[in-house]
């Protein structure tokens, strides 16, 4: 931008604006006032602001409120932007005025300032296009910023959706894939019963499917809108028609099934509904995480490790140690969730912070939950693609590691007890041997019976497996 400057003015007085900058007085003291972290709105909510002015524009003139001229002027300048243009006009930190006023009026003067040049005119001449009385007819910021969240939150939430959903049929297939392999299940980080490392996948894919309808959920909360309500609610200066064509218009050009609020203080005072949908977020990242550490200490070695599964080799690891493979693309994936996690404690306390007929702290609000669904969406395709698909399994190894485990111990408990099944598996630890040579060699069992009782896809799928003589043996002697 041109160091040249113009002069414009707002309530406060005179204001210098950057000769060649199509935002006006109000942006221009917002950029004074907060030159606070250096990050601004992510794309998808400067589009969704967009979105929410146009709809606006064209339901005021669909109602003959708004000048046929100017009212095409602004739709126009909006088709611009939201075809790309003017991006770098959108200037603020995401830290900034409460209630997000900054970011409305940076809007309403991009808009009105490129409506006015393709009038004729020259930026700042704002009585051939106001950004109040035109670019924001019938809005005002507290009913029109968080409608910019909810539409952004609906825009960018479609694509976390596809994407999770992508996950779990990845983990469904790979459930099948490993359904025939048998290794030791683990609990306390300890040795336990035997498990399918198709079963464990086969959890994944559920936990993933609960965390993709707890977001779907939370997604259709946030369609319903609440603009309409003006400054607390009301509805003043909005006629209930205009707001009625503006959410029409707003469904028309996202395909989503936006409605009207059901009561419009209640929208503009809680932010619940933000609340809840950064709760499903959290969820989600809660399972990711886990799922992540997992594949993390399963892969564990190749040597030294547990070693049951490799993982897709994507990057070297290490700047000294030659040949060394890290799970990068895991790592990647917690550092994100531990993100979303935190952004979900500020949304939190953000969203109690409100007073009376407003919440003033929406910016923050705005932007934590948005970056949440962004680096979410990105993240797990990330994941999916470039590891999730490539798992292998080490068959050898994990047989190697349940023969030897005394969590298969559990298998014996109908047949020899629990006391004398956890004698056995305590010898068999301490000499490092078999559980099934100490069973054999103290007469326990026949080889026989214990070939069925410890039949390896057996011990993982439900019910007492062997015979019932067997059973029956311990009861007699």
């Amino acid at each position: 931008m041109s160091k040249q400057t113009r002069t414009e003015r707002d309530s406060l007085g005179p204001v210098e604006v950057p000769k060649d900058a199509y935002f006006g007085p109000e942006t221009a003291r917002a950029v004074e006032n907060f030159p606070i972290s250096g990050t601004r709105a992510v794309p998808d909510f400067i589009r969704a602001t967009v979105l929410v002015k146009k709809a606006a524009a064209e339901a005021n003139l669909a109602l003959g409120v708004l000048n046929m001229r100017i009212g095409q002027a602004i739709v126009t300048s909006a088709d611009e932007i939201l075809g790309g243009k003017l991006a770098d006009q959108f200037v603020l930190d995401v830290f900034q005025a409460g209630a997000g006023t900054s970011h409305n009026m940076n809007a309403n003067e991009v808009l009105a300032n490129r409506a006015i040049e393709i009038l004729g005119g020259q930026k700042g001449d704002y009585k051939l296009v106001s950004p109040h009385d035109h670019v924001n007819m019938g809005q005002s910021t507290n009913d029109a910023y968080p409608t910019f969240i909810r539409v952004a939150c609906a825009i960018l939430g479609k694509p976390l959706k596809d994407t999770v959903n992508d996950l779990k049929e990845v983990l469904e297939a790979k459930a099948k894939e490993f359904d025939h392999i048998v290794k030791s299940g683990r609990t306390h980080l300890q040795d336990a019963s035997a498990i399918r490392l198709g079963q464990e996948f086969a959890a994944y894919a559920s936990m993933i499917g609960d965390d993709l309808r707890r977001l779907e959920n939370a997604i259709d909360r946030i369609l319903e809108l609440n603009l309409g309500g003006t400054a607390v609610g009301t509805g003043l200066n909005a006629d209930p028609k205009y707001v009625e064509l503006a959410v029409e218009n707003l469904s028309r050009y996202t395909g989503f099934k936006f409605r009207g609020a059901r009561n419009y203080a209640a929208l503009m005072q809680s932010m619940s509904d933000f609340v809840e949908l950064s709760g499903a977020l959290r969820a989600l990242s809660v399972d990711l995480t886990k799922i992540a550490n997992d594949l993390r200490l399963m892969s564990s070695g190749p040597v030294t490790g547990i070693g049951e599964i490799i993982l897709p080799a994507v990057q070297p690891g290490s700047s000294i140690m030659p040949g060394k493979v890290n799970p990068v693309m895991a790592e990647m994936l917690n550092m994100v969730c531990f993100e979303v996690i935190g952004n979900d404690l500020t949304i939190t306390m953000a969203a109690q912070a409100g007073q009376f007929e407003l919440n003033v702290m929406m910016p923050v609000i705005a932007y934590d939950l948005t970056q949440s669904l962004v680096i979410l969406t990105n993240a797990i395709r990330n994941f999916t693609d470039r590891l999730v698909k490539g798992i292998r399994a080490n068959e050898e190894r994990s047989r190697g590691l349940l023969e030897k485990s005394a969590g298969i111990a559990l298998a014996l408990n109908p047949f020899i007890g629990y006391d004398k099944a956890a004698e056995v598996a305590k010898e068999a630890l301490k000499r490092g041997v078999p559980l099934r040579d100490v069973v054999l060699e103290k007469k326990l069992l026949t080889e026989k019976e214990l070939n069925e009782i410890l039949d390896p896809y057996s011990m993982t799928t439900a019910g007492v497996h062997g015979k019932k003589g067997v059973a029956e043996k311990k009861s007699s002697g």
